[in-house]
């Protein structure tokens, strides 16, 4: 069984505010603007990001055996995916049915939160989608 290690970040400026997702799937990197979401909600369409991807990558087959494992310096969204809090957000239920119904693809897949310092590479690309966003509407 191989393990498939995914990074996972997603931000807001302003909460509300432009966001983007970054995503590392072993070496390959993807980020892109998502629109005004909060920062939880980047950080969820992050993870259904991914994990989309990462099928279309690897294929069905693939995904059924292997083993996934999905790294976040978002606690609270790694506790919600686990069932360790609750989710009252009617938003933020919406996109966990999405991740939930996602894994139905997968044979095994774990959520684990890593500290911010572990996630940079994600997080860089949040920031590059942010930050060229911002560039690409000055008109001055």
């Amino acid at each position: 069984m191989k393990k498939i290690i995914i990074h996972t970040d997603g931000g807001s400026r302003g909460n509300p505010g432009p966001s983007a997702i970054g995503v590392v799937i072993n070496d390959r990197t993807y980020s892109e603007c998502i629109g005004v979401n909060t920062n939880n909600e980047a950080e969820y369409k992050a993870v259904i990001f991914a994990l989309r991807k990462a099928k279309a990558l690897y294929g069905k087959k693939a995904m059924e055996t292997n083993e996934v494992e999905v790294r976040s310096d978002s606690e609270l969204l790694i506790k919600q995916l686990n069932g360790e809090y609750k989710i009252l957000e009617p938003k933020i239920q919406s996109l966990f049915l999405q991740v939930w119904n996602l894994k139905v693809d997968f044979g095994k897949v774990k959520f684990i939160a890593i500290p911010r310092e572990k996630n940079k590479e994600a997080d860089r690309l949040v920031n590059e989608a942010l930050d060229s966003q911002t560039k690409t509407q000055t008109l001055f």
